[in-house]
Formats: structure tokens, sequence, C-alpha cells
């Protein structure tokens, strides 16, 4: 019956995006001590862990087009935690560098990732699986946009 695909228990989508907002919600104490959006310190995370990069990566890095990405970048730079400077060699790439005050946020950050840790509470072998189909299922979705844009 057609009618009982449309029930929100049978929708794959729904779960995965209670607990996205769940997850995101728990996040929010955390963050507010460090002034950041869970955006803005996903971004951060990136940054922290490459240094240095593009804008351009940085927007792959965490599936965001550039009209979510700039004005995120432009708050973190209005936070003093970052920088974006055109790139000498072509002007039409625009790197983000960490400031002193951005570098050193991420000792402040450090610890949330153990206490989100307990809060979720999955075993380390429960936790991986979910890990790898979440990304498994971010691959195809995304590895599909690609064929249709191409």
């Amino acid at each position: 019956m057609v009618d009982s695909l449309l029930k929100l228990d049978k929708q794959l989508c729904f779960p995965l995006y209670v607990a996205s907002k769940s997850i995101i919600s728990q996040y929010k104490p955390m963050l507010d001590e460090l002034d950041l959006t869970y955006t803005q310190y996903i971004a951060m995370m990136v940054l922290w862990e490459h240094k240095n990069l593009s804008v351009k990566k940085l927007g792959e890095a965490l599936y965001l087009d550039s009209g979510t990405l700039t004005p995120l970048l432009k708050k973190l730079e209005n936070k003093d935690y970052l920088r974006r400077v055109r790139d000498n060699n072509d002007e039409r790439i625009v790197n983000i560098i960490l400031t002193e005050k951005g570098y050193n946020l991420e000792k402040k950050a450090q610890v949330i990732p153990l206490k989100m840790k307990s809060c979720i509470n999955l075993e380390e072998k429960e936790a991986n699986r979910l890990y790898d189909i979440l990304y498994r299922i971010i691959d195809q979705l995304n590895s599909d946009k690609q064929e249709t844009v191409d």
C-alpha cells in the first residue's frame, strides 16, 4: 500500500534529522562558552587540523557552499579567530589563516569531544559502525550529486 510509505516511522531521514538536532543541542552549552555556533565549531575544527586552508577546500570539507561559508567566515573573522587573505599567485583563491586567538581557542575546545562521547554513550564498535554507515550515505548522496552536475 502506497500510503504506508508515507508514515514518518518509515522515513530514514527523520531519525537522522532528530538525532542530528539532538546531538547539536548537546553541543550548545559547551559552544556558548566559546562563543561559537555548531557550524563555526566544525569550521574551526577543520582549520585547527589543517592550519591554513583555502575557502574552497574548507567548503568541500564541510559540504557547505560559499553562500553559507562566507557569512560564517566573516563572523569568525570579526571575532579575531581567523583572517581571509587572497593568494599571492592567484587572487581568485582566498586562503584562511588562523590568528593567535583562533589557535588558543583550540585548547579550550579540547574537552568537547570527550564530553560529547559521554552524552551519546555508544560502545566504540557501535560508534565506528554508525560512523561508517553515515559516511557511506554521505559519499553515496554526494557522488550522485556529482554525477548529475557532470
